[in-house]
Order: C-alpha cells, then structure tokens, then sequence
C-alpha cells in the first residue's frame, strides 16, 4: 500500500463523522459513474487502465446496489459492512495499476487519487447512522 494511502487511512479514522448514508449512497454513484467514464476514455490508448477502471466501476457500482442505504437495490449488505468494503475497495483501486502492470503509467495517478478519495470519505461517513429502514431476514421454523 502506498505511503500515502496508509498516512489517509491513519488520519481518517479520526475525521468527524459527517457523511449520512444519503450522501454516501450519492458519492458512490458517483464514483462508480466516474470509473465508467473514465474507462471508455482510457479505451483508446491504455486497455490495461480501461480495464482496472471498469472492474472498480463495477465492484462499487455492485457494492451500492447491494447496500442497505437510500439508493440500494437489493438489500442484502447492512450499511455498517458496506463501510468495510469500501476501505477494501480503496485499496483495491490503490493497487489496481500495479496489479494490471500499469503502475508507471500517467493513468496510475488517477487510481491512486481515487483510492485517497474513497478513503477520505469512508472516513467521513457516520456508518452507525440509521438508514431509515429496518430489514427483517426470513425466519424458517426447523420443524
């Protein structure tokens, strides 16, 4: 993990919870948007790069899907685990260039800046917040 990976992951454990799961759930999106788009534009000229930014589009567009929050489709992940995933997927878009071997490469700034953003806000977000809705998981009486 980069240096100054670990130095954000360090610092946001101790940022004031401010971001509700609304907020969350829109900044995701967001993100996932932005993978996508930025893995069409890199299409051209560095597959490798398309590539990783698809696959984090993709894990993070899937992970939002699957969240209990306003904005989720299926809710099968509590709020409070989609906070561990996303420190997961931080470090996943961290080392995303080094792992499809584009580490050098000018479209490496863009993961590693991403992976300081997904940091920053997972460190800012209130995961203990009420989503607003209560699941119930099936109960099956064993006979």
């Amino acid at each position: 993990m980069p240096l100054s990976q670990m130095a954000t992951s360090a610092v946001a454990n101790r940022l004031p919870k401010v971001i509700n799961p609304k907020v969350h759930a829109v900044i995701d999106y967001a993100m996932a948007g932005t993978f996508f788009a930025l893995g069409a534009f890199f299409w051209r000229n560095n597959k490798r790069a398309a590539v990783g930014a698809m696959l984090c589009g993709a894990a993070t567009a899937a992970t939002s899907m699957l969240t209990d929050y306003p904005g989720g489709v299926k809710r099968v992940i509590s709020f409070e685990t989609h906070g561990k995933i996303d420190a997961g997927l931080a470090g996943l878009t961290a080392t995303m260039p080094n792992f499809l071997a584009f580490g050098d490469e000018e479209e490496a700034k863009f993961f590693r800046g991403a992976a300081l953003a997904e940091t920053v806000v997972t460190g800012l977000t209130d995961f203990e917040a009420s989503t607003g809705k209560v699941v119930r998981m099936p109960y099956e009486r064993m006979a």
